[in-house]
């Protein structure tokens, strides 16, 4: 240490160090508060973008017959097609954000009858639907883009309003709807269309109605095959003509039997057909004429007033109170309800078959169809002269008639079968006229379609003939007939079939009247 000489000033060195800076807390900062910059503008992009979406990315399109409403929802990828109140289903068809929502709102009844009036319409029906679900789903497609960037753009002025914002957001919302769009390309699974998942009623929709694929096919084929069923009608009749007379030197009243046409335009188109070269005096229907009861099916009611003959009518429990309407106001047409009328000189009643099969609950407590038969016993009993027939919907309404009535005709098996009842009376349950409508295409073995021309004495009504009709199902063109007369006097054990119209040993059967 160096000591100054007395009385001389003191001098001191002072060295002060200066820490060394950080380079973090300057560009750091500067990163983090980018990076915190960026993650709100894109925040702001999607909320928007979402909200966007949600409140005005929906359309409004016809698809076939339905009037639908179709929007993108951030379910997760695949699309679900609600069809209120029956339920939904969904295909997990692809990936994403987003899924495709499609809601059955309605059934235009104008396009309905257009379809149900119109053959080449039905048939073209599944490419249509696949046409006008494209078209609804690339107007969706860009409407949802329009409503994702507007939202994003209107979202981020009001946040940050900065007038650069805007352009930030309009930006990462099109990347963003961009690569949604390319994720639900890239995972796209056609395959998955064949594998629905069903919720609600539609749970039994398989089992109802099977693979739609399948009936659409037969269907086509079918129809392809109708000309050939009806025009071979006139062969058919031209081999009636040389069979023996059916009343013999006496003329006869000829009833038409009709059943379970269950919308089938060839059943119709058989009716007439029928009617027209046999000559019949009236036509008897025990039900069914539709499906489902719904006023759409109805369009084909009006073939009843074009055939210039009484149609005799009971309602089936595929048949509403708005198709017995229908039916009562079509010109000729006679609705039995437990009620009588008189058809070429001879009385005949009818009952309708209590239930309703498409709205179990719509009717509430019904009669039981025991009831049924019993109060149209009572009403048969009633008449001034006694009834030539009866006519119900289902066998099981027959059994009280039994020895009242000589003849019941009845339907809803689509099993033709001819039965002699313990007291005597003859129960004719016919066939399907409609080869059980679409549910006839299911099967390995289609439903022909069927009807009897029934001859009755004029005098008492006594049964003495009847011509069983059949025309071969889907891919036949086969028609054939059977006459079998009723012998005058026979016993119940003369007259047991096996329900097809034969014997035990297959010769033709001859029930008793």
């Amino acid at each position: 240490m160096r000591e100054d000489a007395p009385g001389a000033p003191v001098t001191s060195l002072v060295v002060v160090s200066e820490p060394t800076a950080s380079p973090v807390p300057g560009r750091g900062r500067r990163w983090v508060r980018a990076a915190g910059r960026w993650a709100s503008r894109l925040l702001v992009a999607v909320g928007g973008a979402l909200v966007g979406i949600l409140l005005i990315g929906r359309v409004e399109a016809p698809i076939g017959p339905f009037d639908a409403s179709l929007s993108f929802t951030p379910t997760g990828g695949g699309a679900t097609v609600e069809v209120p109140p029956l339920g939904s289903l969904a295909v997990d068809a692809y990936d994403g954000p987003l899924g495709l929502d499609v809601q059955l709102r309605r059934v235009d009844e104008a396009r309905i009858q257009a379809l149900v009036s119109d053959p080449v319409r039905l048939d073209g029906l599944v490419d249509r639907v696949s046409d006008d679900l494209r078209a609804a789903v690339v107007r969706l497609a860009w409407t949802t883009a329009a409503a994702g960037v507007g939202g994003a753009v209107l979202t981020s002025l009001l946040v940050f309003r900065r007038r650069r914002e805007p352009l930030v957001a309009a930006g990462a919302s099109v990347l963003l709807l961009a690569g949604t769009a390319g994720l639900g390309a890239a995972t796209w699974r056609p395959e998955a269309l064949s594998q629905p998942t069903y919720t609600g009623l539609l749970v039994n929709a398989t089992s109802l109605i099977g693979s739609a694929e399948d009936i659409v096919a037969r269907f086509s084929a079918y129809r392809a095959s109708l000309e050939d069923l009806v025009t071979n009608v006139g062969t058919l009749y031209s081999t009636l003509s040389a069979l023996p007379a059916p009343g013999g030197p006496t003329d006869t009243v000829a009833l038409l039997h009709v059943s379970d046409i269950h919308l089938n335009p060839a059943g119709f188109d058989l009716v007439r057909q029928v009617a027209d070269q046999f000559g019949v005096d009236a036509v008897l229907d025990t039900g069914d004429i539709t499906d489902w009861g719904s006023e759409p099916e109805n369009q084909l009611i009006s073939s009843i007033g074009q055939l210039g003959v009484p149609y005799v009518y009971v309602r089936g429990n595929h048949d509403s109170a708005i198709t017995a309407g229908l039916v009562a106001a079509q010109p000729n047409a006679t609705v039995l309800d437990d009620s009588a009328t008189t058809v070429a000189g001879l009385t005949v009643v009818g009952a309708r078959d209590p239930r309703f099969t498409p709205d179990k609950d719509a009717t509430g407590d019904t009669e039981s169809l025991e009831q049924t038969g019993e109060d149209l016993a009572e009403l048969a009993e009633e008449q001034p002269e006694p009834p030539a027939l009866a006519m119900v919907h289902d066998p099981k309404q027959a059994p009280p008639l039994d020895g009242v009535v000589p003849l019941v005709l009845a339907g809803h098996t689509h099993d033709r079968e001819v039965e002699t009842l313990d007291g005597g009376t003859l129960l004719m349950v016919q066939g399907s006229t409609g080869g059980a409508g679409l549910r006839g295409l299911q099967g390995e073995y289609p439903e022909p379609l069927t009807c009897t021309v029934l001859y009755l004495d004029p005098e008492d009504g006594a049964l003495v003939a009847y011509d069983d009709i059949t025309l071969g199902g889907l891919g036949e063109t086969e028609a054939t007939i059977v006459r079998t007369v009723v012998p005058e006097e026979t016993t119940p054990e003369d007259a047991g079939t096996d329900g097809d119209g034969t014997d035990g040993d297959g010769a033709p059967a001859s029930p008793t009247g």
